[in-house]
């Protein structure tokens, strides 16, 4: 890392983005499976409370459904662990929120439990890294529990109503692997190729990192997944390839012997249902691969759960970053349930859900996110409105409109966060109407109230709570990569390092400069901090990335240089 002083700047607020906020993406690849899954998940036991009019109890077995919301992009074994710890968070979440809740009826109370649940909920998500839909689920299923009508000797029995939907969620989730068990892997081996593709076409900084970030998720998808098998083994090989084209793309001498067309067009048959593309293994592929073996039997040697847990503890621990973000959810979801109940706001918690919504890894992205809720919520009230009447023909009407808008909400959000809002809010105004019929003025009013309350409040918690060790996290994060610069180089130095060596050595420097990237992308979106040291990173990346390129070459990845006019 450079000796180069970090000079303070003068706090300033950044410059908010407006335009684009609310423009529509791509949809992603696989929208439609959390869709369906969150559909399948919810409508059995929706449906089967219905045939035995019990629908007052669907909002405890909806938080068990939620739950498989969460997962889709993780190979299933891997899968079938977190969406295990998913399902027992919310089911610690909604028992401490049903308890409260039954011995308390102090609205302050309950808000301050709420605001407390957001934030430990926000800490835990953002440290464990699960992606989305992240803390909202939790903090909307363990918000509401808490002012709905409750006795404490009606605990259990909805408990077991939570882990039983949960339980059917898991199954549904892990279910496709019995047709399908390459899946996942073979999704994010696509997208390295893609990613390696948009490099070759087009070598850039933002490409590279992208191609790098693909690359290593693929791995860790494969190195996750379980024992190699036949396909597992030809996925390996296409993320070498990937990784050739990474390694060749910015160099003139070898870049023609990376055919962007032929990259994409493996990524088009990697998606597909038929056989994996087998073609000739890359340079260095043998060696490669026996990395991958030496690193899988590693990590069953050690067990990667005991060193999951090591850092999930740092990651909540002094100095990180995740805890000032936990602040801002706590002091801004507290505030704004008590400005709505003080507005005379028959529901407060709407106003806590949405504060706990706002909440990104910086301030743009905050303020982005915090638009887009408005936007989307604003206009979700007017679509409750105008569904409400054919809602209210029969129970069964009810249920089905519930179902359409969870699909529609997993199905649009991809495309823009307030698309997705416009479907979730109807959605959540329905599930009140099992407990019974509601004033529906008051619902669209109260609704409306509470979410310019939980924006504006939540964002102004998250400029009075800053952020200012997103920048020490990019300095630990320059400090990781020269660590791991030097480590490479000393590896590559070592003619007796074996291939395993090699591998391990490329690996933890391309996740070394992953995170620098990212942490400088955090960091870069913060008000009212440190400058950051902008030539640093750009020393260390070249450096790591020369490096890489050094690897590369020891591992037979790329050819060594001419000499000479020979080859």
């Amino acid at each position: 890392m450079s000796d180069t002083p970090v000079r303070p700047r003068k706090p300033a607020v950044r410059a908010l983005p407006l335009s684009g906020v609310l423009a529509l993406r791509n949809p992603a690849e696989i929208w439609y499976k959390p869709a369906l899954s969150v559909v399948v998940a919810s409508g059995t036991p929706n449906l089967l409370l219905y045939s035995l009019g019990r629908l007052d109890l669907v909002m405890y077995t909806m938080a068990g459904s939620l739950c498989a919301l969460y997962g889709h992009n993780l190979p299933y074994a891997r899968r079938a662990h977190t969406v295990l710890r998913v399902i027992l968070g919310m089911a610690a979440g909604l028992a401490v929120s049903l308890v409260v809740g039954s011995l308390t009826d102090s609205t302050a109370v309950l808000i301050a439990v709420g605001a407390l649940l957001a934030a430990v909920q926000k800490a835990f998500c953002d440290a464990s890294r699960i992606g989305p839909p992240g803390n909202v689920i939790f903090a909307f299923v363990t918000s509401a529990a808490l002012f709905a009508p409750q006795e404490l000797g009606q605990v259990p029995e909805h408990m077991a109503l939570m882990l039983a939907a949960g339980a059917f969620s898991w199954l549904v989730t892990v279910g496709p692997a019995l047709w399908c068990r390459e899946g996942p892997e073979r999704l994010a081996t696509a997208r390295a190729l893609d990613a390696a593709s948009a490099y070759a076409a087009a070598p850039g900084p933002r490409t590279r990192h992208s191609a790098a970030t693909a690359i290593q998720a693929a791995w860790q998808s494969l190195l996750a997944s379980g024992r190699p098998t036949p396909d597992r083994r030809a996925l390996e090989r296409l993320v070498v390839h990937a990784e050739r084209a990474l390694a060749t793309a910015g160099d003139d001498d070898r870049a023609r012997e990376t055919d962007p067309g032929v990259l994409r067009g493996w990524a088009e048959r990697t998606r597909g249902r038929g056989p994996v593309p087998d073609p000739p293994p890359a340079p260095g592929t043998v060696e490669q691969l026996f990395g991958i073996d030496a690193e899988r039997a590693g990590q069953r040697i050690r067990r990667g759960r005991r060193e999951a847990r090591s850092g999930l503890l740092r990651a909540l621990g002094p100095g990180s970053p995740v805890l000032p973000v936990a602040v801002r959810a706590l002091l801004g979801c507290a505030l704004a349930g008590y400005v709505s109940s003080a507005l005379g706001v028959g529901h407060p918690y709407w106003a806590l859900v949405t504060a706990a919504s706002v909440y990104q890894p910086n301030l743009t992205l905050s303020w982005s996110r915090g638009l887009q809720r408005t936007v989307g919520n604003l206009l979700g009230v007017l679509v409750f409105a105008a569904v409400l009447p054919l809602t209210r023909v029969g129970s069964l009407a009810l249920v089905l409109c519930v179902l359409l808008f969870n699909f529609a909400a997993e199905a649009l959000i991809t495309r823009n966060y307030w698309l997705g809002s416009v479907a979730v809010t109807p959605m959540a105004l329905l599930i009140l109407e099992f407990g019974g019929i509601q004033p529906a003025g008051e619902l669209v009013a109260d609704r409306a109230l509470d979410t310019l309350v939980g924006v504006a409040v939540g964002f102004l918690a998250v400029i009075a709570v800053t952020n200012r060790r997103a920048s020490g996290r990019v300095e630990r994060a320059l400090a990781t990569v020269g660590d791991a610069t030097s480590r490479a180089e000393g590896v590559i130095a070592d003619r007796s390092a074996d291939a395993s060596a090699l591998h391990a050595a490329r690996r933890e420097l391309t996740a070394a400069l992953v995170e620098l990237r990212d942490a400088s992308d955090v960091a870069s979106g913060e008000w009212w901090q440190r400058a950051l040291p902008e030539e640093d990173l750009i020393e260390a990346e070249q450096a790591g990335h020369r490096t890489l390129a050094a690897t590369a070459r020891r591992q037979g990845l790329i050819p060594l240089p001419a000499v000479n006019g020979a080859a």
